[in-house]
C-alpha cells in the first residue's frame, strides 16, 4: 500500500511534535529558542511532513548571505539546510525528498543561488539522497560533531528543476 503524506509550513504550535523527532532522530538538538527564532526569520523554508494527520517529518533552513561554494562571482544569498529529520518508520517513502525539494524551492523566494548543507560522512543514505537531488561534496570539516564524526558540506546551485 502506498503512503501518502502532505507537507505544509510550520507553525508554533507544531514545536512539540518537531523537537520530539528531532531528539528521536538526531544527536544534534536544539532549544525552544532556536527553532523558534528560525522560524520567525525565515517561516517558508521550515517545513513538516504530516502523515495522517500527524508530523513525521520536518526540514528548517535559513538564509545566509556569503562567498558562493560555487564558482559564482561575487557574494551571493545561501540556503543552509540546519536540520532536516524524518521518523524511522516514516523513513524510505519519499518523505526527506519531498522536504527537501520544498525547502528549496522555498529558498529561491528569499533569492538564494545556492543550497547547502552538512551531513554526517557515515550517513549515507541521506549523502546518497542528496547526490540524487545533484548536490555535490564541497569539503569534508574533520570532528565537525559533537561526538568527533567528520561531516561533508554538500552544496548545489539553485533552482531546483525536477
Amino acid at each position: 500500500m502506498q503512503k501518502t503524506f502532505t507537507l505544509r509550513r510550520f507553525k508554533p504550535s507544531d514545536l512539540e511534535r518537531v523537537m520530539h523527532i528531532n531528539r528521536a532522530c538526531l544527536p544534534e538538538n536544539y532549544t525552544t529558542f532556536f527553532f523558534m527564532d528560525l522560524y520567525q526569520r525565515f517561516p517558508e523554508t521550515f517545513i513538516v511532513a504530516e502523515e495522517n494527520g500527524e508530523i513525521v517529518g520536518y526540514v528548517m533552513c535559513r538564509i545566509e548571505t556569503g562567498v558562493p561554494g560555487f564558482k559564482l562571482l561575487g557574494i551571493t544569498r545561501k540556503g543552509h539546510v540546519i536540520s532536516i529529520a524524518v521518523l524511522p518508520e516514516h523513513q524510505r517513502e519519499g518523505i526527506g525528498y519531498g522536504l527537501m525539494l520544498e525547502a528549496m524551492r522555498s529558498m529561491v523566494n528569499y533569492k538564494a543561488k545556492e543550497c547547502y548543507l552538512e551531513v554526517r560522512g557515515s550517513n549515507v543514505p541521506a549523502v546518497n539522497l542528496y547526490k540524487k537531488m545533484g548536490f555535490e561534496i564541497a569539503r569534508t570539516i574533520r570532528g565537525y560533531y559533537a561526538d568527533g564524526e567528520e561531516a561533508y558540506v554538500m552544496a548545489r546551485k539553485l533552482p531546483f528543476l525536477e
